[in-house]
């Protein structure tokens, strides 16, 4: 018996899983179209936008609509045309099936019972807590002039203390064309986001306050700093499905493991049992703390989605 980490590939396709649609459920089972007078219904078109929705991109509901009704209409029709040609008998058939009919169940464990088990206020809580730890950070909000050398810089400045206004001159002068269109601005940021040069002067400077000429790998600058305040951390919202995410993949972890924990697992494939022991090996010879706490199990690989 082996304690052993699941697979990156367990992993991989447990996120996988969690970013596909979830398919409801219809009381009523609207009919929206009949090939050779069977239907195809909502359920269906649901669950085919749960297996293909995602290379579906931004694309418009009624658009989306029919090509998910194009895809069943080909794969009726091409399931009629494998029934007609008998592929639909004998153990290959059987083989697939019931390996269908696993995946079908694996899907509905994870959509029932793993993914209701994590709530939008589990992900909320985890967010409070990491925003506690979070240490102030300032950043400020500023304007520069970027031109070619130290006499033309010099020159703006001279006219910026003569009352010129430093967002026309931005405009008029500036060979920044990220910024220039907009005055100068560079909008708010923090340390180690501007080279160290523009960065030891800008934070120096007070609110309002115009720069001496800085020069940089990219040309000569005048700067102004226009705001200082604390960082704020993003909004719940805005982080909220990546959290979510990480909870998910964690229950996913902790049943792959307690279902091992549960299970016999024989590997009778040599080679199979060969790769997973010294793979074990690898794993056991590896500094710890790099991987959750597995159960003890025989492993082999877990068709986690």
């Amino acid at each position: 018996m082996k304690r052993i980490a699941l697979t990156v590939l367990s992993v991989a396709l447990a996120a996988a899983a969690f970013g596909s649609s979830a398919v409801p459920s219809f009381a009523e089972d609207k009919v929206v179209a009949t090939i050779n007078g069977k239907p195809i219904t909502e359920g269906d078109l649901s669950v085919a936008e749960s297996e293909i929705g995602s290379d579906m991109g931004t694309m418009p509901a009624p658009q989306k609509r029919m090509s998910l009704l194009e895809f069943l209409i080909d794969n009726q029709l091409f399931a009629e045309a494998a029934e007609g040609a008998k592929l639909d008998q004998g153990a290959d058939f059987e083989t697939r099936l019931n390996y269908l009919k696993r995946r079908a169940l694996r899907e509905l464990y994870f959509e029932k019972v793993i993914k209701a088990s994590v709530s939008d206020a589990d992900a909320r809580k985890i967010y409070d807590d990491q925003v506690k730890l979070l240490k102030p950070e300032e950043e400020v909000s500023a304007r520069h002039i970027l031109v070619e050398t130290e006499e033309q810089a010099k020159a703006l400045k001279e006219k910026l203390n003569n009352g010129a206004d430093f967002v026309q001159l931005a405009k008029e002068n500036s060979k920044d064309p990220g910024s220039k269109d907009d005055g100068g601005n560079l909008g708010y940021f923090g340390h180690g986001q501007m080279v160290p040069q523009f960065e030891d002067i800008v934070f120096k400077l007070k609110k309002g306050e115009v720069s001496d000429p800085v020069k940089t790998q990219f040309g000569w600058h005048l700067v102004k700093l226009e705001d200082r305040r604390t960082k704020q951390p993003p909004a719940f919202d805005i982080v909220k499905d990546r959290i979510v995410q990480s909870l998910l993949l964690k229950k996913a972890q902790q049943s792959a493991v307690e279902l091992r924990g549960k299970s016999k697992i024989e590997l009778v494939d040599p080679e199979i049992k060969k790769a997973i022991d010294d793979r074990n090996k690898a794993l056991e010879a590896a500094p710890s703390g790099g991987a959750a706490k597995p159960a003890e199990t025989t492993p082999t690989p877990t068709p986690t989605p």
